[in-house]
């Protein structure tokens, strides 16, 4: 992931957050890739943090994401119910701190309230039509649930769905999705 383009394409995973109908659905694939080698199918890359009220999903290398993922719950200790701040310390540390600088993974994160993109670049993004997507596959699965948030399809079934077309087209995510989902305000 270059600095200049902190959506770039990274050969690692695709993750979705859709946001639909009282409804917070956060998917992901379970494939580990290194290089042009499918290393594990079923890795879970999506997962509830702190006290089960966020999720969070990941992409880029898995020992950066799991550093990462430690450092955000630490910060929603510091910072409870309060998600984007906790965020946005995380991004101030990771963009100035000199070790999580070296950092190569993105992350999405929800709770009831909101959902983030947080970036080694220091952004945290709110998605704007209700989703979000990061990852290799992030802008095929991104592409699929906006045709989808018309319908009258339920949040998980958009999110599966979505997932489900980026494990046709790109070839560092696979068809193992893991769900997980919360109630929104």
């Amino acid at each position: 992931m270059s600095e200049h383009n902190p959506f770039g394409t990274m050969h690692a995973t695709t993750i979705i957050t859709v946001r639909k109908d009282g409804k917070v659905v956060m998917a992901g694939d379970g494939q580990v890739s290194l290089g042009q080698t499918v290393m594990k199918g079923n890795a879970r890359k999506v997962r509830r943090i702190g006290k089960g009220n966020v999720i969070a999903g990941f992409a880029g290398a898995t020992a950066d994401a799991f550093t990462l993922l430690e450092r955000l719950e630490r910060k929603l200790e510091q910072y409870p119910d309060q998600l984007m701040r906790a965020c946005v310390e995380l991004a101030k540390d990771w963009r100035t701190d000199k070790y999580l600088r070296n950092l190569e993974a993105m992350m999405l994160v929800a709770d009831k309230d909101i959902t983030l993109a947080v970036t080694g670049n220091g952004d945290v993004l709110e998605p704007e039509h209700g989703v979000m997507a990061i990852g290799s596959g992030g802008n095929y699965a991104l592409s699929a649930a906006l045709a989808l948030m018309d319908s009258d399809k339920p949040a998980d079934d958009v999110a599966h769905r979505a997932m489900e077309i980026a494990s046709q087209i790109c070839v560092y995510t696979n068809g193992n999705i893991i769900v997980e989902t919360l109630d929104a305000a």
